[in-house]
């Protein structure tokens, strides 16, 4: 694509240079320039991209959107006082606008957005709608999967994704859209058919500077959505969500007068069991995935079904068939007569909810393994801590990612938070920790490993190891399995 044709009728400010070159790629990264590249030099915190245009050109760019002009640089430069707003411009028009051809879902919330994310990708899918996938966990595209480093990917990867999907034979896309993505514009120029609100409680006030804040990034989604707003009626920020809708709203909830509405829930440690009604009729639903919470992620899902036409009862039988998230009460199987479970809860109000559910539906004692992340809102700490203590037996306080901060440190300040911190089981090595939540488990139990989820990663201030929940508890559950084989043996 030739520059001109690239910024034709765009407002990108002035060009100083040939405007009939030819643009290979866009990048925002000095380290991912390709010869003909257009380089964006954004100012950032963490990558300040003006100061890398050297570099650019010398790995091959053709032009850069700076704004400074500077005359020793050999390349055609596009200066723009500010290079962050028509940055999703250009890159939505250099992979041609790619979700104006696809039926684009974007949830956002809290809570749930991950589990809802694959709910919409698995309707879709069934409803003949193949779909992509960004968000959290990984990126689906067509048939290859790719693990994800943010829920919300940058502006340009997400154009990228999204040509990608049309390109595999994709129809629609389901996003997760975080309000880091919001607030700094990665989601800017994507055309969001539906909107889905799961919830909000305060999390990532290290970033916002408040939960009017923090809630008017999620509220953006809703000022942008094309064809319909689904929102939870049960958040106490239903309100204030409904009032950027520019389009029709589809209300749902556990508590009477949803649009969408679920009732008689119960669930076991193996399904949930829940009636939908909508417009005076009622259908009854089964799922794989545990508890209220999720009921109400379903209820999300469900509404993009209503918004195409579908009926409630081939809703509920492509969904009945839905399995699991990575690292949402995933189950790891044993032998043992234990339930053994990996969450993603790392803040109160989750670990409080997962916490609440399994004390439901346990025949015994609650174990929860938990952290909680270093250099991240320190007030999680005392949330978490509270949940733990209120609904677990045995809580175990352990290392998440540490990050900069010292694991012993922030396990003194969870136990801090502790009524009773003598209840409490410090084991600051994460892998000890889940070793000795599966060794001391009896028949009955339920062992929950909380905080980290899907991750493959742990993070210390001097080095990042691989660390997987799932295969580290996998690996405690067949050395305590061995142990009793030996144990069986020597008596006989």
């Amino acid at each position: 694509m030739k520059l001109k044709q690239l910024i034709k009728d765009l407002a990108v400010g002035e060009v100083r240079g040939s405007k009939e070159i030819e643009i290979a790629g866009i990048s925002a990264d000095s380290r991912t320039v390709a010869p003909g590249s257009l380089f964006i030099a954004k100012k950032g915190t963490a990558y300040d991209g003006t100061q890398f245009i050297q570099q650019a050109v010398n790995a091959g760019a053709a032009a850069a959107v700076t704004d400074i002009y500077d005359p020793f640089l050999k390349m055609t430069q596009i200066v723009h006082p500010n290079v962050r707003e028509i940055e999703a411009k250009l890159a939505a028009r250099y992979y041609g606008n790619p979700s104006k051809e696809l039926f684009v879902v974007g949830v956002t919330g809290t809570k749930g957005k991950t589990t809802t994310s694959y709910l919409v990708k698995h309707l879709l899918d069934g409803a003949g709608l193949a779909s992509g996938l960004i968000g959290t966990v990984e990126t689906v595209v067509g048939p290859n999967r790719f693990d994800s480093k943010l829920t919300t990917h940058d502006v340009i990867a997400n154009q990228k994704l999204l040509r990608e999907m049309v390109l595999k034979g994709c129809k629609a896309a389901s996003l997760e859209v975080s309000s880091h993505g919001l607030v700094q514009g990665r989601v800017d120029e994507i055309d969001f058919r539906v909107g889905i609100f799961t919830n909000l409680y305060p999390d990532h006030l290290d970033y916002h500077k408040d939960m009017d804040d923090y809630a008017s990034a999620k509220r953006r989604l809703f000022e942008r959505c094309s064809e319909r707003a689904i929102l939870n009626l049960d958040s106490e920020y239903f309100s204030f969500m409904k009032s950027a809708c520019k389009c029709p709203v589809l209300t749902f909830g556990l508590n009477a007068g949803a649009d969408l509405a679920a009732s008689a829930v119960s669930f076991t440690a193996e399904r949930t069991d829940f009636t939908v009604s909508y417009l005076g009729k009622k259908v009854r639903f089964t799922t794989s995935l545990i508890g209220r919470y999720n009921v109400s992620n379903l209820l999300g899902a469900i509404g993009v079904g209503i918004h195409l036409g579908m009926a409630l009862e081939k809703i509920s039988e492509i969904l009945s068939s839905f399995q699991t998230v990575p690292g949402r009460l995933e189950r790891v199987p044993n032998s043992r007569g234990i339930e053994v479970f990996v969450d993603y809860a790392h803040n109160g109000d989750a670990l409080d909810n997962v916490l609440k559910t399994l004390k439901e539906i346990a025949p015994k004692r609650v174990i929860a393994v938990f952290g909680c992340g270093g250099n991240r809102d320190p007030g999680r700490r005392i949330d978490m801590a509270k949940a733990a203590e209120k609904w677990s037996d045995v809580p175990i306080v352990t290392s998440d990612n540490p990050r900069k901060e010292v694991p012993e440190e922030i396990c003194r300040q969870i136990l801090a938070a502790f009524q009773n911190p003598k209840r409490a089981i410090v084991e600051v090595e994460r892998k000890k920790a889940i070793g000795l939540a599966i060794s001391i488990a009896e028949p009955g139990d339920i062992v929950i490993i909380a905080g980290k989820g899907h991750e493959k990663i742990q993070i210390f201030a001097h080095q990042t190891i691989p660390f997987d929940d799932v295969q580290v508890a996998k690996e405690a559950l067949q050395n305590q399995t061995d142990s009793d084989i030996l144990a069986t043996l020597q008596k006989a």
